[in-house]
Parts: structure tokens; C-alpha cells; sequence
């Protein structure tokens, strides 16, 4: 069909600390040399920082780099780290505290901050529009435009279609947003990063990339019991029940303001884990419990992360374009920290956009980027923590630990390790896993998955089609239910996936598209690789506040 078309020189796609930084970046460069150029930016939620979710404990060296100034010039980065605390919990009722010496270099906070990323997300938002950044909440990129081999663009989503695929009154057709070059900065899992990351070949001989689902809530809680820049990080129970693994968090705030959350990795293996329960049932441990009694939850959200690191980063170019931050997976899982290397990512980028632009190049495949990225600090920090993840996964928590302990505080150690096994390939049958019994939640410190999503602030328009397609509807009853007990009920964090039973004992597999929080859990781990998650309607999805 014939679209409307709009030309820039750069279109960034994602309105997150990589997609913006890219863009804030580019306009610095080009303002300085009193040279036009025109960079639009798109971003699927209702508003820019709307789908924003991290932990998080940001390290401020990309942000000093973009603006040497961010303090004065009010940058929502305010509660400095005070102290570091690690826990490992032996059981529902004891934890070890990690005498300070024991804890990898890289987990040490020191000079990070406990911010809102949503809120540092919006505050970089209004930089890049004051520098001249056309930016489009509430407009998602549905597909990008191919000719001749090179990325020319994207295509916007319509708006007004009706789950049959009619036309509604509000019926808009999506229109075509084309530049000399493409920057896809959509975050975890990214719909179109996905796709060209296969399309390009852009992993071939790159290890299976690894992820977690982070489930994070914030609470107000008792000033008695505040203490302002407090973080503490954590391992062991629940997990270790099923021997599974991840970490939590829990980060003292301002405001009187905690944020709590568990990561899960993904290369779980029993099926009947579910990451969300498992993060409730963690909040009653003593070492949590005594920060958040007599507090009240105030929000709920989740998110998947990419963490294999260097092992499984993509080549992170094309023709025409760039795939940067979590989309290419940029984060450091030795820190627990992407934000930075993000938008350092995103940062050079720009930088090697612009060298192109000025040759008086486009649409070819910048591959100047490559020996720019590797010759940065984001490398060499990827390259000296490219074992972290792989140690645990192949020692476990205590040897893969003590693993990273000697490599970080010792003495590096120079071979790499490798984990090639994907995270949708690691689970064991049911009938061979112990079932987990999750204790009812009692509503005051443990809560519904329903009852999470509505704090959420989730919302999709009214019909329209499901954004989770199955490329075989008979698979999750016919083979994920008799063999993992249709995993996609315990892995989603919102309750979209149910296995519906009627009178007659006939079982039918729902989607409840409206709940979701755009996780992309269910992209990663289903166990056939059957679901995609494809963008929805342009403003959909959560609107997380201070996450």
C-alpha cells in the first residue's frame, strides 16, 4: 500500500537511555558545527520513560560525557550511594551477610546513585527536544523498510484496527519515517532487533544470548525506617530451592521510597517456577521484611534483560543502520548495570553517524563503529566481566562466586568461558521436577499477579489484535502442556497466558494480551519458540510511574 513518507537523516527507534543518548548526541555534534540536521525519534509508549523499568543503581560516566553539567542542569539524580550490603539467604528464615572484602570489585557502589530511571529517561527526553529532537510517544515502529539491501526506515504502526482486522472509525494508517541511517535502540528483546539480528545474520558465531526477568515494586515505607542510599544486593533462597538462579535488590530511595525486585534467569529448568510467586514468597525473608512492614506498595512492574554480555554481543551494524543498547545486549551483569554502557553505546553511534554523514554517505553500513566500540571503556568493562554470567551458570552460585572473585579482586583470569545452551532449551519435563506449592498472597506484603498489573497502570485500546502470535495455536496444549505443564502460566509476570477448563474437562489456552507489561518473557522462554511478541497499538502497554 502507498504510505505517507517523511525524510530525516536519522531515525532512532526507542526512547530509552540508548535511543535518546544516540539522538541527544548526534544534535550536540551537529549544533556545534552550526550544521542542520534532522533526527526524529519514535517511542511505542504513551509518553516518553512510560515503559521504563530498571532496578536502578545508575554509574554516571556516560551521562558525565554527554553532559558534563547534568547537576547543575538538574538531572533527577539525586540519592548518591551510601553503603553496600550482600546477602546470601540460607533459607525462609536465615541469610549470610558477605563481609565487604568477599564482594566482586564490579557489585562495589560507590559513587552510583539510586535513581528513577523512568524519571532520568523523561528529564533526557526534554534535553533532546530542546536541542531539536523530533520525538513521538505513542508511535511504534511495526516493520522496517528494506530495498536494495540496506535498512531505509521504518514503518509506523496503524492505529484503529479491529481484532477481526477491520478498520475502525479511528482508523490511521502507519506512514514510512526514512533516513540516511537507522538506529534500533528498543531495549530488551526488541521486536525489530530481533528480526534483523536474524535477518543480517548479525550473531553467527556468537554464543546463545541470555536473559533474566526482572520483576521490580516500589513502596513507600516507615521514615523510621529509611535510610537514604542504602543497597543491598542478594542470592540464594527461594531460587536455590529449584536450583535455580538470579539475585534481588533492594535500593533505599528518596522520599521515603524503597525499590524491591528479584532476577530470575532465564535458563531456569524446572517449569513449575514462577518467577513472580518466587519474588512475593522473597519478600516475607527477615532481611526484607523488616524494610518493608508497615510500608504500602505504590507500583508493579516488570521486565526482561538481556545479560549473556560479550560472549553473545551481536555485530551491532548493517547496511543502512545500527542496533545499540539492550537491543544488541550492552549490559555489564557484573555490575547489574546496562544504563550506562547503554548510552555509551548509543553515544558513539552518533558519533560515527555523523563522521558517515559528513562524507556525504547513506544507507551503507558503518562499520567504522566496530573499531570506535572496541577501542571504548563499555569493551574493555564487557571483556573483563565476559565470565561472570557463564561461571554461574556452569559452577553454580558458590564456585561460579568464588570464579569472580578471584577474576575481579586477585588476579584476572585469561580464558574465556562459554554458555551456549539458549534459555527456551534448558527446561526439564514436569513429571521429572518437583512442583513448587506458592503460598496464597496475603495481600499486605505479597500480592495477586492481576492485582500487580492493575498498579501497573497497564492498558491496551479496546480491540485490537493480540500483539502475541502463535505460530502454531495447537502447541501450547498439544505438546508445552502434557510435557512442561504450559510453562507460560508461572513465567509471565502478568497473567496473560491461561489454560481454561470448561464443564465438559475441554481445555482451551488464552491470551489476555490486555494485562501485558511488554516483558517479552514469553518471546524468550517459551519452550518451542511459538510466541513472538510483535508491537501493539502505539500507547500501550504500562505507564510506569517513578519506576
Amino acid at each position: 500500500m502507498e504510505r505517507e513518507a517523511m525524510e530525516y537523516d536519522v531515525v532512532v527507534i526507542g526512547g530509552g537511555p540508548s535511543g535518546l543518548s544516540t539522538a541527544i548526541r548526534l544534535k550536540q555534534l551537529a549544533n556545534d558545527k552550526g550544521q542542520e540536521l534532522s533526527v526524529c525519534l519514535v517511542e511505542k509508549g504513551s509518553e516518553v520513560g512510560a515503559h521504563i523499568l530498571s532496578g536502578a543503581v545508575v554509574e554516571d560516566r556516560a551521562l558525565l560525557e554527554l553532559f558534563p553539567n547534568y547537576k547543575e542542569m538538574g538531572a533527577p539524580l539525586n540519592t548518591e550511594v551510601k553503603k553496600d550490603e550482600v546477602y546470601f539467604l540460607t533459607s525462609d528464615q536465615k541469610g549470610i551477610k558477605t563481609p565487604n572484602w568477599m564482594i566482586p570489585k564490579p557489585m562495589h557502589n560507590d559513587g552510583n546513585y539510586v535513581v528513577s530511571l523512568g524519571n532520568v529517561v523523561r528529564w533526557l527526553g526534554e534535553q533532546a527536544e530542546e536541542l531539536g529532537v523530533e520525538i513521538y510517544p505513542g508511535f511504534t515502529a511495526s516493520e522496517y523498510i528494506v530495498e536494495d539491501g540496506a535498512v531505509k526506515g521504518i514503518v509506523t504502526g496503524d492505529m484503529g484496527i479491529s481484532e477481526a482486522g477491520e478498520h475502525k472509525d479511528s482508523y490511521m494508517a502507519g506512514m514510512e519515517l526514512r533516513g540516511k541511517y537507522t538506529v534500533f535502540a528498543e531495549g530488551c528483546r526488541g521486536h525489530l532487533g530481533k528480526q534483523l539480528i536474524s535477518e543480517f545474520k548479525l550473531d553467527e558465531g556468537k554464543d546463545a544470548q541470555h536473559y533474566g526477568i526482572g520483576i521490580k515494586e516500589l513502596w513507600d515505607i516507615d521514615p523510621a525506617k529509611h535510610q537514604e542510599g542504602l543497597v543491598i544486593h542478594g542470592a540464594g533462597w527461594p531460587l536455590s530451592e529449584s536450583g535455580s538462579t538470579g539475585g534481588f535488590f533492594l535500593y533505599h530511595a528518596e522520599n521515603n521510597q524503597v525499590v524491591v525486585g528479584l532476577i530470575t534467569d532465564l535458563s531456569y529448568s524446572n517449569p513449575h517456577v514462577s518467577p513472580f510467586d518466587e519474588f512475593q514468597r522473597l519478600k516475607h525473608h527477615p532481611v526484607l521484611l523488616k524494610h518493608l512492614e508497615g510500608g504500602k506498595r505504590a507500583s508493579y512492574g516488570a521486565r526482561a534483560i538481556t545479560k549473556g554480555g560479550l560472549n553473545c554481543l551481536p555485530k551491532m551494524t548493517f547496511p543502512g543502520g545500527l542496533v545499540v543498547g539492550c537491543d544488541a545486549g550492552t549490559l555489564d551483569f557484573s555490575k547489574i548495570k546496562g544504563t550506562h554502557t547503554a548510552m555509551k553505546s548509543g553515544m558513539i553511534a552518533a558519533e560515527q553517524i555523523m563522521v558517515a554523514i559528513d562524507a556525504g554517505r547513506a544507507n551503507d553500513e558503518i562499520t567504522e563503529f566496530t573499531a570506535a566500540f572496541e577501542s571504548s571503556w563499555v569493551y574493555k568493562d564487557l571483556h573483563n566481566s565476559r565470565n561472570f554470567g557463564p561461571a554461574m551458570h556452569k559452577f553454580g552460585m558458590f564456585l561460579g562466586g568464588a570464579y569472580n572473585y578471584v577474576h575481579h579482586n586477585i588476579l584476572p583470569l585469561p580464558f574465556t568461558l562459554h554458555d551456549t545452551t539458549p534459555d527456551y532449551a534448558t527446561l526439564k519435563p514436569a513429571a521429572e521436577c518437583k512442583k513448587i506449592d506458592y503460598a496464597k498472597p496475603d495481600g499486605v506484603i505479597s500480592f495477586a499477579k492481576l492485582d500487580s498489573v492493575f498498579i501497573g497502570n497497564v492498558n491496551h485500546a479496546e480491540d485490537q489484535p493480540c500483539h502475541l502470535k502463535l505460530a502454531d495455536a495447537s502447541i501450547p496444549l498439544a505438546k508445552n502442556l502434557p510435557l512442561y505443564d504450559e510453562p507460560a502460566q508461572r513465567y509471565c509476570p502478568a497473567g496473560v497466558y491461561e489454560i481454561i477448563e470448561n464443564e465438559e474437562g475441554e481445555k482451551r489456552f488464552q491470551i489476555n494480551s490486555q494485562n501485558c507489561v511488554h516483558c517479552k518473557t514469553c518471546d524468550i522462554k517459551d519452550p518451542a519458540q511459538n510466541i513472538t511478541w510483535v508491537t501493539p497499538e502505539g500507547a500501550g502497554g504500562p505507564n510506569y510511574p517513578n519506576m
